[in-house]
């Protein structure tokens, strides 16, 4: 059986994840990406290798017709937060489980998430885009609450996500961001204040599961980046089910999805973005572990058109292990000159694992996003504090250099 898996970077959940439950269910793959030499090169230790195919992965009709081209597929597949609706459409095309390319839309383009949601009347996200090139001020005929969130239209990981606090300061920070970034448009949202949560979900098309989520402690404002993050076996139902009705607006059903949001004082639970994909940093390869279960092959099987296991969501929900994902910054730009390296241990009942992010002797300037990660501890064991006590054993018996 053949599957196309479309990447562009060759990330941990592919590597550690999606190749290795790929070889386990017997399946042939195919890479398809813009860049092919990293990721040959990432997987040349894995056996057996996977085949990579250079192709303008962005573009659904190249992909479509390099499919075509080529041995004919079983599954069409990606994790990737920005090739969701090129995949929908490529799988759709050969008549193969697809997820909704509307939904998958829906879920990258963050203006379009908050009319869609605002239109089925489940919440309404005061919410304003400017388009790419347009000037900061054509801002100042809207009435923007205060304060306020601006981030990349069709962004990820935290990056250029700004909180700001009147409306000088987010002409300046729009005019930063399209500097960095001149074709990209941009969202203006008031600020949803809370504690930031996640909940993931895997569906097979018929039924969806609910797999648990986390509490995730972020950075000092105004930046948003992605500290550390707890394992939450059940949220209240009350809010998974706000959360799932919402998601069933979007049109979320086949395939993983890792979802953000934010319950406020009046009970009321709002979505702060949908990624439609499974959660990435290492949190993916911990879930697995948490649950006990062949995550990465349930989410394959899922896109075979196989029916998942009756009874997920109940299993998952007892689960009696806890987990933390904490992830090490620079505090500073500069080169990498001192930093651990891959580590995974199993002591007083918690297993913990480290992996770089960052190549020693590689130079950085300071984003204030999760691109300042050095690396990703993640441990997991039957008590909340030996397992937050794991992770603190680990950050202080190693150090990281960072070099100006």
């Amino acid at each position: 059986m053949r599957l196309y898996l479309l990447a562009l970077n060759p990330t941990d959940s592919v590597t550690q994840g999606f190749l290795p439950a790929a070889a386990r269910l017997g399946l042939d793959v195919t890479v398809l990406t813009d860049h092919a030499e990293p990721h040959r090169n990432a997987y040349a230790a894995l056996v057996p290798a996977p085949e990579v195919v250079e192709c303008d992965v962005r573009d659904f009709r190249e992909v479509i017709g390099l499919i075509s081209r080529r041995e004919a597929p079983d599954a069409v597949f990606s994790n990737s937060d920005h090739l969701q609706t090129q995949t929908a459409l490529a799988a759709e095309y050969f008549g193969l489980p697809a997820k909704d390319w509307k939904a998958a839309l829906r879920a990258k383009n963050k203006g379009e998430l908050r009319r869609h949601l605002t239109a089925a009347g489940l919440d309404a996200v005061r919410s304003f885009e400017l388009d790419p090139g347009q000037d900061p001020s054509a801002l100042r005929e809207f009435d923007v609450p205060f304060p306020a969130v601006v981030k990349p239209r069709e962004g990820v990981a935290s990056e250029d996500v700004s909180l700001v606090g009147d409306r000088a300061e987010l002409e300046l920070r729009c005019a930063e961001i399209q500097r960095r970034r001149p074709g990209a448009a941009l969202v203006v949202e008031e600020f949803l204040d809370g504690q930031l949560c996640t909940l993931e979900t895997l569906g097979d098309g018929k039924r969806r599961h609910v797999l648990g989520g986390l509490r995730t402690r972020l950075s000092a404002p105004p930046h948003f980046i992605e500290e550390m993050l707890e394992f939450v076996p059940d949220h209240p139902r009350p809010v998974v089910e706000q959360i799932l009705a919402q998601l069933d607006a979007v049109g979320v059903g086949l395939g993983a999805c890792h979802t953000e949001f934010v319950v406020q004082p009046d009970g009321r639970a709002r979505i702060i973005e949908v990624n439609y994909r499974a959660i990435g940093d290492q949190c993916d390869l911990m879930l697995a572990e948490i649950l006990d279960i062949p995550l990465f092959e349930h989410i394959l099987a899922a896109h075979l058109g196989r029916e998942l296991p009756e009874g997920l969501t109940e299993h998952c929900a007892a689960t009696t292990k806890r987990a933390r994902n904490e992830a090490v910054c620079a505090d500073r730009a500069g080169t990498l000159t001192a930093a651990p390296g891959p580590h995974h241990e199993e002591r007083d009942g918690v297993r913990l694992s480290y992996q770089p992010v960052r190549p020693l002797g590689e130079r950085h300037e300071l984003h204030h996003t999760n691109r300042d990660y050095l690396g990703v501890i993640w441990a997991v064991g039957t008590d909340q504090q030996a397992v937050d006590a794991a992770v603190a054993r680990f950050v202080a018996a190693n150090r990281w250099e960072i070099t100006p």
